[in-house]
């Protein structure tokens, strides 16, 4: 059984390509090092490939290494640059309340480290635009090309795995830093999602599929970056912990007396034990 969910409307994707609007999200804590060369190098992308309403907010989350100092002289600077201040850590968080403005039709994010290729970015725009309401940058999807430690490629393969087996789950790689999801998504979805960490992902991904809302995964080239201070171990236990939450949360059916998810599939039953297919040929 396919689940559906109530769209509010489509007229977003009959814009003229100069009126549909894009908010870009970059992250960051303690990136002052890297943060004026990643941004310099997204304008200039999307100045040269993207010819959509653009702009690019750096959502600083409590940084104590003059992070915010570099973001604020980019803003001045750059008028498609937009700087947002959250103050408290949580890439979770950060995103969040980034996403929760309304003005942008396409909402979307890079890690500050741009390990995923800049040549995706249309990739996902245009799954959109084509009908999809997320789009994912996934390092497992067939034609994907990835270059990283062994020890992080096992922890994700074993964790996307988990995912499916015990979640039920369609799309290939909740991890990558790479994503890009429609207002109607932010609206439905994101109110529902509890982490405010780096398992907010795994969690918009699992109730966007869970909704109905259809998940395009796109194969991507992806780099690790070797500066990185991700602390894999530790955010792949307590990614660990969020899923067993979800799991709880969907058995107990708690979603389906939410009146979000009410107004958005009237059909939601909470967890099943097969896929539920989201996705289209």
């Amino acid at each position: 059984m396919t689940r559906t969910a109530t769209r509010r409307s489509d007229e977003w994707r009959l814009k003229n390509a100069s009126e549909i609007t894009i908010d870009v999200v970059v992250p960051v804590l303690n990136e002052a090092h890297v943060l004026e060369r990643s941004i310099c190098e997204l304008h200039r992308f999307f100045e040269r490939h993207v010819p959509f309403a653009w702009r690019l907010i750096i959502a600083e989350n409590g940084s104590s290494d003059g992070t915010a100092d570099v973001a604020e002289r980019l803003a001045s600077a750059m008028p498609r640059v937009k700087f947002l201040l959250i103050g408290q850590r949580g890439r979770g968080r950060a995103l969040r309340t980034a996403w929760m403005r309304p003005e942008a039709d396409i909402l979307c994010y890079t890690d500050v480290d741009l390990s995923t290729e800049l040549e995706a970015f249309p990739r996902l725009f245009h799954a959109l635009l084509d009908g999809y309401d997320v789009a994912i940058g996934s390092r497992l999807a067939p034609g994907a090309h990835t270059k990283r430690s062994l020890k992080r490629e096992i922890v994700s393969r074993i964790y996307n795995y988990i995912l499916r087996r015990t979640l039920h789950v369609a799309f290939s790689d909740a991890q990558t830093g790479f994503k890009a999801i429609t207002r109607e998504v932010a609206d439905h979805v994101l109110p529902l999602v509890e982490d405010q960490s780096w398992f907010l992902d795994t969690e918009l991904l699992v109730l966007s599929e869970k909704l109905g809302y259809r998940i395009a995964d796109i194969p991507v080239r992806w780099i690790e970056d070797d500066d990185s201070r991700v602390k894999i171990v530790k955010t792949a236990l307590d990614d660990l912990k969020g899923v067993a939450r979800l799991r709880r949360s969907l058995r107990a059916g708690e979603w389906a007396r939410d009146p979000v998810v009410a107004a958005a599939s009237p059909q939601f039953h909470g967890f099943v034990t097969r896929p539920w297919p989201t996705r289209r040929s």
